[in-house]
């Protein structure tokens, strides 16, 4: 198992690396236009193949044509808006599961592997840098308390953007502190999302001169 962070410091924007260094295959979560050269050059230092693109949603429509990533840009399929029919796909002897989670985007999707949760904007509510509030409301309350809060409490969740100076938490913490989740029913959920204000990208972003990766312990 190797597991690699990429943090755009500018954006938050966070994206992952998992691996089989055994069997030299990989595949990528959320990787940004951007950061393409660091993450062939990861790949490359590893000699490992590349065997899926796994985005949890995307802003494309937000963004400007240099930085949308393209189907073909790392030479690997993308799963994206749909999970596969199986729901599970591997590389090497490592399986992902992956889970429609809308509700931050109408066809969000979350990657489970081993002990983690990948879920994208999922819990960031009003955090997001592209947009001020969820698409779908209703659908977000039911993935976070029913498919994110019903996993293990020690299992770890990877967001798509660092929070508060922070990548990545558990279940238990999450469940029972999450200031839009922890402490809400679902009415007064949906009337404070309902408060939020509609428009578009909340703030602007500048490219950062310096992207580096973050290793992370398994």
């Amino acid at each position: 198992m190797h597991f690699r962070m990429l943090h755009d410091p500018a954006s938050g924007a966070m994206s992952y690396l998992l691996a089989d260094l055994d069997a030299g295959e990989a595949a990528l979560v959320d990787p940004r236009a951007a950061d393409l050269a660091v993450w062939q050059a990861m790949l490359a230092e590893h000699r490992l193949r590349l065997r899926w693109v796994l985005r949890t949603h995307e802003h494309d429509a937000r963004l400007p044509p240099r930085d949308r990533l393209a189907p073909d840009a790392l030479g690997a399929p993308q799963i994206v808006h749909r999970a596969p029919g199986a729901g599970v796909i591997a590389f090497g002897g490592e399986l992902v599961q992956v889970l429609p989670t809308p509700g931050h985007t109408a066809s969000c999707l979350s990657f489970r592997w081993r002990d983690r949760l990948f879920c994208g904007g999922l819990l960031a509510v009003d955090a997001c840098p592209y947009q001020p509030r969820p698409a779908l409301p209703e659908a977000l309350w039911d993935s976070v308390t029913r498919e994110v809060f019903g996993l293990p409490d020690e299992t770890l969740l990877f967001s798509g953007h660092a929070r508060r100076g922070r990548a990545a938490s558990t279940v238990f913490e999450e469940r029972r502190w999450h200031p839009w989740f922890g402490r809400a029913g679902r009415d007064e959920f949906l009337r404070r999302v309902a408060r939020l204000p509609v428009g578009g990208p909340t703030r602007h972003h500048r490219e950062p001169r310096d992207r580096r990766p973050v290793a992370a312990s398994p």
